[in-house]
């Protein structure tokens, strides 16, 4: 009897043993979502797939990666979010603060690693940089507004009023409006903010601030870079020069940006996913800034377009000039 126990005990610790290593072995799901593709979007994108292949987790092989677009469409956003949870894969990336929002309010219990947000902490996904409880960790994409103010100053020296174009209803760019304001206050300036809701009206908004500002300065507004060959147009026809934040902005008309560099957002991002797939709490992971990691990029064609005469200097320093 003690045999035929022994035997049964022995078949079922194989069986526990092979049921862990088919668990171990199985295809884990990766749903990732954004609100619109853009090219910095696109750089976030592409670093946290090749981060996951670099640690094992290859699409198609040992994950399976569900990748959607909202469009632009903040309500298609929702229906991506509740789609995601219905789904219930191992862990869903949502790049950008209209993606993250909606998937943050769907679920408490799906690890959520989101990726190229501004300011996680008004948009109320974490409370703070490091680790928080729940279900929730992602990387922070903002630069740091000084270097990007000394810039300006450098190309434009009668500085004076810096326009600034937004959208109110996303909360990354009302964030950066507030700290844009304090940082110019602290150099004297003044910051003329122009709301533009929709992308259709960023040429609109452009216009309106011809002859009261000497620079525009974008930040990573999902609305204005989807928008962006219409206000370099309005730039160009009135000499305003157009100072952004990410690089894609650069290729697309701005004269330069001091950027935090979007492959690698996507690569932290990436090393905060594979340790979710590895079994790792969100909890236990730290959400993180990567204003430390920094290029520095100009658009000779753009500046000549728009009127500017990029000093020698500050063309040794870039990391990349489009010409």
């Amino acid at each position: 009897m003690k045999f035929v126990k022994g035997l049964v005990l022995s078949a079922l610790s194989a069986l526990a043993l092979a049921t862990h290593a088919q668990a171990a072995d199985k295809v884990k799901n990766v749903a990732i979502t954004t609100i619109v593709e853009h090219p910095a979007l696109e750089e976030i994108r592409q670093g946290i797939i090749d981060q996951l292949a670099k640690e094992g987790f290859v699409d198609g092989k040992t994950i399976k990666i569900d990748y959607q677009n909202a469009q632009g469409s903040g309500a298609t956003a929702g229906q991506i979010a509740r789609k995601f949870v219905g789904d219930n894969p191992d862990v869903i990336i949502p790049i950008t603060t209209p993606s993250a929002q909606p998937v943050a309010a769907a679920t408490r219990s799906i690890p959520v690693i989101f990726s190229g947000v501004t300011d996680p902490i008004h948009a109320k996904l974490v409370k703070q940089f490091g680790k928080n409880p729940g279900n929730i960790a992602g990387v922070s994409d903002q630069a740091p507004l000084e270097p990007q103010i000394e810039l300006m100053q450098k190309l434009i020296p009668n500085l004076k009023t810096i326009g600034f174009i937004y959208s109110p209803g996303e909360a990354n760019s009302v964030a950066v409006l507030g700290l844009l304001e304090k940082a110019a206050a602290e150099k004297g300036l003044k910051v003329l903010a122009m709301p533009a809701q929709r992308t259709v009206d960023i040429s609109t908004a452009a216009a309106s601030l011809v002859g009261k500002v000497q620079v525009i300065y974008t930040s990573e507004d999902n609305n204005v870079v989807s928008a962006y060959e219409a206000l370099y147009k309005v730039a160009s026809d009135s000499k305003i020069p157009l100072i952004a934040s990410d690089s894609g902005s650069v290729k697309k008309g701005a004269i330069a940006a001091i950027a935090t560099n979007q492959y690698n957002v996507g690569v932290e991002t990436g090393k905060l996913a594979a340790q979710v797939l590895r079994g790792e709490a969100v909890s236990n992971l730290n959400t993180i800034r990567t204003d430390h990691d920094l290029d520095f990029f100009l658009n000779a064609k753009s500046a000549k377009a728009q009127g500017i005469e990029i000093p020698q200097a500050l063309r040794e320093k870039a990391t990349q000039i489009f010409e």
